[in-house]
């Protein structure tokens, strides 16, 4: 078993859906970790998870219910394809009950303590040769305690009994609010050794998970919240925003074609493989022309291409590529382009950027277009966005894929999007659409702004759009405010005076 030291103190792999990455390689083994949240931010699926995950690489646990009945974990587990019944045949998984029995009378204030409770949880970790045990739920169990004083003694020893079995526990417990005191008797979070916050907080109109380490005695961790979902068939999924892996990626000077000629040349000759590029304009300039003629370049160099649509379906797509002369039907029934058409609002972010990296990871592509980015705005906070596309950024980069963003800007003229404001620096390449209005007459432009590590041209070039596509023609000669939304026409004496000023520093 792979485990990773830190200062002394041996990590335990959790597996659970990417949280040794912000674990560092797992949880302190032999410690006790509180699990904090307010309701429904899935302490109880986390406590599941962390013994499922274990049981998957031959580590037995103990499940220990103070809320819920055993029957009623086994039927809602089961919805993430956890066999909880089998393991407890097969001697893997045992429960603990201690949920409220109906019949049973209740307890005496001042008389209930964990001793006889240890004992049966000593029992149960001997009996199946647990190595993780979860507790589910402290506040459960200490509302019948009479005082503060007597929760800290009880907690105290409870902690002090799991050390000494050898076993890591997760320890549940409820908090009020998201901004609220950790726990509910602000004991909890003193006595163990790791705390674990998870959130489940309301954002504009949407509720955003996340979670943060907030305290790891004597082991390392990485800062900050990480957002997840949790999804049916997984469970909890964290969504690490992979910035340190990304800059570590692998760079090529190879190039490949954007499905233009001109544009290649004016990209000093077609985007690099393992770039990010993005594609902002008005409705109605091209972007999506422009994603047809790159998914047609790939297929055309016998690349499998991944189209994500968020503003457009399937049977749109195909309508208006056949429009342009090419052939998206054919080229799915050759295997190399595959569309996925979705609403933004199907799902949150997260639930995209998971589906998204698992599309990407069992098609294969080597290219991947998203073409309108920028509807998943509404979505989110701008952090949340921003975080997104560093996801999905981040992600392809490690896969050496290229990848063609598109994104609206809000107005027809000119100016920039939200978009292009989060995500123009974490993109290699960024090639501006804009009208250009010409004597009552509405033009189209076309720029690259931005190419790392390539020359380019860095002119205004006039475009048109038929049923052949996209066709980029002369640079405007004699406009100037296009980026900035205001076009005017420069006197031909200006242009040359401007002219002659620059070359004389070549």
């Amino acid at each position: 078993m792979n485990t990773r030291p830190h200062a002394g103190v041996e990590k335990l792999p959790t597996h659970v859906g990417g949280l040794d990455y912000i674990f560092e390689g797992g949880l302190p083994r032999g410690r006790t970790t509180l699990v904090s949240g307010t309701a429904g931010s899935s302490k109880t699926v986390f406590a599941c998870q962390f013994l499922a995950a274990g049981v998957g690489v031959g580590e037995h646990g103990v499940f220990v219910t103070f809320e819920e009945t055993p029957e009623d974990i086994r039927r809602n587990m089961a919805a993430f394809g956890w066999d909880i019944a089998r393991w407890e045949q097969e001697g893997r998984w045992r429960f603990v009950d201690a949920s409220p029995q109906p019949e049973a009378p209740a307890e005496l204030a001042g008389e209930f303590d964990l001793g006889a409770m240890m004992a049966r949880i000593e029992h149960a970790v001997q009996t199946v040769g647990a190595e993780r045990v979860a507790v589910d739920s402290l506040g459960a169990v200490f509302a019948q305690m009479p005082d503060t004083a007597t929760i800290r003694h009880e907690l105290f020893g409870m902690v002090t009994r799991l050390k000494g079995l050898g076993v890591t526990a997760v320890l549940t417990a409820e908090r009020a609010s998201d901004d609220g005191p950790l726990s509910r008797y602000d004991i909890e979070e003193f006595i163990t050794d790791n705390v674990l916050v998870i959130r489940n907080a309301m954002e504009g109109e949407k509720r955003r998970r996340t979670m943060e380490v907030l305290k790891f005695r004597g082991a390392s961790h990485r800062k900050g919240e990480y957002p997840f979902s949790v999804l049916p068939g997984q469970g909890i999924v964290l969504i690490p925003l992979f910035q340190e892996e990304g800059l570590r990626g692998t760079s090529t000077s190879v190039r490949l074609s954007s499905g233009n000629d001109v544009l290649d040349d004016m990209c000093g000759g077609g985007f690099f493989r393992d770039s990010i590029v993005l594609a902002s304009g008005a409705t109605g300039t091209g972007k999506t022309l422009l994603t047809a003629h790159y998914a047609q370049a790939g297929a055309a160099a016998d690349e499998r291409v991944l189209l994500f649509a968020f503003e457009e379906s399937r049977e749109q797509l195909l309508r208006n590529a056949g429009g342009w002369g090419i052939g998206f039907r054919d080229l799915e029934e050759r295997g190399l382009l595959r569309m996925v058409c979705e609403y933004p609002d199907a799902a949150g972010l997260e639930d995209h950027l998971i589906r998204m990296r698992d599309l990407i990871e069992r098609y294969r592509p080597r290219r991947v277009a998203i073409d309108g980015l920028s509807a998943l705005e509404r979505l989110a906070t701008p952090r949340a966005f921003r975080e997104f596309v560093f996801g999905i950024t981040a992600y392809i980069k490690q896969q050496e894929i290229n990848a063609l963003f598109t994104a609206t800007t809000p107005t027809l003229i000119g100016g920039g999007s939200v978009t292009e404001a989060h995500i123009s620096s974490i993109t290699d390449t960024v090639i501006l659409l804009r009208y250009v209005e010409m004597g009552g007459e509405m033009r189209r432009g076309l720029m690259v702004l931005k190419m790392r590590g390539s020359p380019h041209d860095r002119r205004i070039r006039d475009f048109t759009i038929d049923g052949s596509g996209l066709h980029i023609g002369a640079p405007f000669r004699n406009i100037a405010g296009i980026l900035a939304g205001a076009p005017r026409h420069v006197a031909e004496d200006e242009l040359t005076r401007l002219d002659e000023l620059f070359s004389e520093g070549r």
